[in-house]
């Protein structure tokens, strides 16, 4: 058995991840303001690290719905876990280098993440008449 509908794991993404773009200035200018054009270029990466993860999220499992139901289970836990290390690694790579402050690269990583999920679930429907985000979501 397989998913034939739409891929609503894409249209969720999307609309996270423009979400996401519009909440990056207010994130960059704290970043600015505390610790400078490193502040600013750690932000910028954490943010960087997290819309690509929620991308990534929604491309595998769009795939994956459309291959299988087993492999969807398969792609929903490793994927997860597999996106997580990839994100240790890229900040493990970096952490050593000149422009990266700690501070707003771990709080723009935690903090955005938490923060545009939580955001996003006000807007997702979640119903069988609409499976994506509510009807009128897209503002």
């Amino acid at each position: 058995m397989r998913d034939t509908g739409p891929a609503v794991e894409r249209e969720v993404a999307g609309d996270l991840i423009r979400r996401g773009v519009r909440a990056l200035p207010i994130f960059l200018a704290v970043g600015f303001v505390g610790w400078g054009v490193d502040g600013i270029l750690s932000v910028a990466f954490a943010a960087g690290l997290i819309l690509a993860n929620f991308w990534v999220s929604a491309a595998l499992l769009a795939w994956a719905a459309r291959t299988s139901y087993s492999l969807l289970m398969g792609v929903t836990l490793f994927g997860f876990l597999v996106r997580l290390g990839a994100i240790v690694g890229a900040v493990m790579a970096v952490r050593h280098m000149d422009w990266v402050a700690a501070w707003p690269l771990g709080a723009t990583l935690i903090v955005a993440h938490l923060g545009l999920l939580f955001w996003e679930a006000r807007f997702v429907s979640a119903s069988l008449a609409f499976p994506g985000l509510k009807p009128g979501s897209e503002e």
